[in-house]
Parts: structure tokens; sequence; C-alpha cells
């Protein structure tokens, strides 16, 4: 292939032997920690690595974000520097759509499930025993078995399909996939992951990401907020009196620091909540015993590709970070636990467990049922 363009496409990639190419993500370590290329790298401080001549100039630089919008301007610049370096076309979303598997897999995966211990041991006995330990289950009840097409839900829809094999009473699922404003890429995705997994989901429209996306500053926290109302709402319509959402470990733990850290409160996520708008309907969170490393290696033992994040944010591009800097506080706070880690193995068990073992007789004061209380109240 002759070095005449900054791009190419995903079958001239495939011609390239792979000795004389690198793939380089350039997204953030957050996001490639969802989904890569096989083979792909992440080179912090890029450009400047770049201006060091510290790249490799006798291989041609491969480089791709999730739709090619952010990787195509860094290509460019480092061919001015003198580097073989390409974009690829439409980024890893393209090689996602490729790579995607629409046979019927579900065989393969429920017996891993089932007889792969680690997968046996680190999800479905931690799911098992959320169910019981927190009550998230009734005889009778109808759960609404919320997807969003990452990896935590889909393996959510598994695990319930799993328990309700073996179920002890009977209990009702609905799979449930709100369509907020996908792409054709996301939606494509989703649909096609669904069916492999033998997940047969229902689909509803709703206009969040148009509404949202007009918010100048920080509308993760509304976009959450409008995508659970919707939720609840069409559960209730299909006669459900739950929602179960995907939230595991990680997330828990995260909500704890980051509460702590950015609004000077302590509070988790709760495996269950009733809901305050929708009368009888409650929220369950039956992953949260499940660490998310657990997770991405039953993704990765069975080739599987899901989405990160669908809003217009991701389609554009805006969490891959040259510098590397975290897009979100939820990003940051998982990257600070993650560091913390590395001088306390404890630091994530102590966290979780702060929030099973609080001491009342140590803390100058707490909130209830909208009533604030003081330690003075029973000095």
């Amino acid at each position: 292939m002759e070095d005449i363009k900054a791009e190419i496409s995903l079958e001239e990639l495939a011609d390239l032997p792979e000795d004389t190419r690198l793939l380089v993500d350039v997204r953030d370590e957050v996001s490639m920690s969802y989904g890569t290329i096989p083979g792909a790298v992440r080179i912090p401080d890029l450009m400047e690595q770049a201006e060091r001549n510290a790249l490799p100039k006798d291989r041609r630089l491969i480089l791709f974000c999730m739709h090619g919008t952010q990787s195509l301007p860094l290509a460019e610049a480092l061919r001015n520097l003198g580097y073989q370096a390409y974009n690829l076309k439409n980024g890893y979303g393209a090689w996602l759509l490729k790579n995607l598997t629409p046979a019927d897999r579900s065989a393969e995966i429920e017996n891993a499930l089932r007889r792969v211990r680690r997968f046996h041991e680190k999800l479905m006995s931690p799911f098992t025993r959320a169910v019981k330990e927190y009550h998230l289950l009734q005889p009778g009840d109808r759960v609404a078995v919320c997807i969003s097409g990452g990896k935590d839900s889909m393996l959510m829809a598994k695990l319930f399909q799993e328990l309700q094999r073996h179920r002890k009473f009977p209990f009702e699922l609905k799979f449930l996939v709100m369509d907020p404003g996908y792409n054709e890429l996301n939606r494509v995705i989703i649909e096609t992951n669904a069916s492999a997994l033998g997940i047969p989901i229902t689909v509803f429209k709703t206009a969040v990401f148009d509404i949202v996306d007009r918010i100048p500053r920080s509308p993760c926290y509304l976009c959450a907020r409008m995508r659970r109302g919707h939720l609840y709402r069409q559960a209730k319509e299909m006669g459900c009196n739950k929602i179960a959402l995907g939230h595991h470990y990680d997330d828990v733990i995260e909500t704890i620091l980051m509460g702590m850290l950015w609004s000077g409160q302590f509070q988790t996520m709760m495996p269950k909540v009733h809901s305050q708008n929708f009368e009888g309907m409650e929220l369950i969170r039956p992953m949260s015993l499940i660490r998310e490393d657990d997770i991405k290696a039953w993704r990765d033992y069975h080739g599987l590709h899901f989405i990160q994040c669908a809003c217009h944010f991701t389609d554009t591009c805006s969490s891959c970070r040259e510098d590397g800097a975290p897009v979100s506080k939820r990003m940051e706070t998982k990257q600070l636990i993650r560091k913390l880690h590395e001088t306390n193995p404890d630091v994530e068990a102590n966290l979780y467990n702060t929030a099973r073992c609080v001491n009342l007789e140590k803390i100058l004061g707490y909130r209830q049922n909208g009533v604030e209380y003081s330690f003075l109240d029973h000095y």
C-alpha cells in the first residue's frame, strides 16, 4: 500500500503484515478497557512522545478512536512530524460492527456460567447471594431487566435467566432496552449481542439524548434521571413491579468515595430502593457483589464486544483525551481507587464495608426520612 493518504479502511488494514504496523488506540484508559481492537496499544502523551522522536518511524502507526473523529487530526499531525501515520476510517466502531457474532451462542455462554469454576464462583454465586441477602426477589415478582447495551447489563440478563431456570419460586422477566437516541451503530450492536446471547429484548424509543445534548455542562446526572424515569414508566406499563439495573461492586464503592470527596456526604448505591415517583415500583441491583474485573474476564473469555456509553458525547469522541485525563468524576474516582490499591490491596473491601459498619456513636450527624439528627441529641 502506498503512503499517499492519512486514512485507511479495515480492508486495507487487513492487507498490512502485522510486523509492519502498530495499532494505537487514542481513547482514554477507561474507554479502552471497555473494549479495543486486539493487539492495539495506548500511548500516553502521544504527541509529546512524537515530538521527542520516541515513536517508531519504521512502522505504520494506525490510529483510531470510537468513530475516527479524534484520531484523524492526530494522524495528520504525526505525518507532519515525519511519521507513517494513518487514521482507521470510522474507527473502533467500524471494526466492532464487522466483528460482531450474530450466531446464537447462548448455550455456550450459559454452559460456561455453570461449569467454568471462575464464572460460577465470581459471577453466579455473588449474584445469587445478593438476591438472597438483600431479599431482591419475591414470589410473583415481574422484573424489568434494564439493558443499556454494555457488558454489565448484558451479563445481568444472562444471570437472571440462569436464576429463573433454577428458581425455587415463580417470577417473570422482561428484558427492556430503552433507545434514548442511539446512532445506527450502537443500536445494531445491542440487537446483535442480544440475539447472540439469547436475550429476547423489548426496545422502546425516547428523546433523552436530544434533550440533554442541549445542556452545556455536566449533563450526565440529568440524563441518568430521565432514563430511569422512562424505564420505570415503561416497566409499569408492562405490568412489572421492579426494575433491575446492572450496577456492580465497583460502582458501589466509587459512589461512596465520590459522595465523600465531591459532595460532602456519605451515601452509596443501595441494593434496592422504593421508587418515589412510581407507586409500587422498586429498583434492585443484583450485581452489587460482583467485581468489574470478573465481568471483563467473562466478556473477554467469550470474545464479546459491547458498547461503552452510547450518548452523543462518546459519539463525538469527547472521551478521547490525548492527555489521558479523566472526563468525569466517576472516571477520576475509579483511577484514584486503582492508585490506592497499589499500596493497599484491601482498599476496595474497606470502602464497601464502610457502608455496612457505620457507627452512629462516632459520627457528627445523620439524616433519616428527611429529618436531621445530631450526636448532641443523645449525648
